[in-house]
């Protein structure tokens, strides 16, 4: 298993989470990403799609909300990064909840790190 690793993008210090970690499937699960990230004082968590349970990408399980209240209680931004159109071609409302989060600064979904580099570039 990989670690995660702490990096610095733009000036900024992210907690990238490894892609074959444990899986994210409640609240306890997201603490323990939280509690790593504010250890090494990261600003802003990354997480690979693959590390979220199936169950956070239907909505009306509860999951995706209990984890980003989580992450919202301790003001930590997380960004999912890979493909979830195939989850998002199958409810409308994770599509509504992805373009609104990526409208806010809490949570947001990208498909590749050089689409989270690009949003985190100081504006000229």
């Amino acid at each position: 298993m990989s670690t995660d690793t702490l990096v610095t993008l733009h000036g900024r210090s992210l907690l990238a989470c490894a892609p074959d970690g444990p899986r994210l499937c409640g609240g306890g699960d997201a603490l323990d990403v939280i509690g790593e990230a504010l250890g090494q004082r990261a600003e802003l968590v990354v997480l690979p799609v693959r590390r979220l349970a199936d169950e956070f990408f239907t909505l009306r399980t509860g999951v995706a909300g209990e984890l980003v209240q989580k992450f919202v209680n301790y003001r930590l931004p997380v960004v999912v990064v890979g493909d979830i159109s195939a989850h998002v071609a199958r409810s409308t409302a994770l599509r509504d909840f992805v373009t609104e989060s990526n409208r806010g600064r809490q949570l947001w979904f990208v498909e590749t790190m050089a689409e989270l580099e690009e949003r985190l570039r100081p504006a000229a």
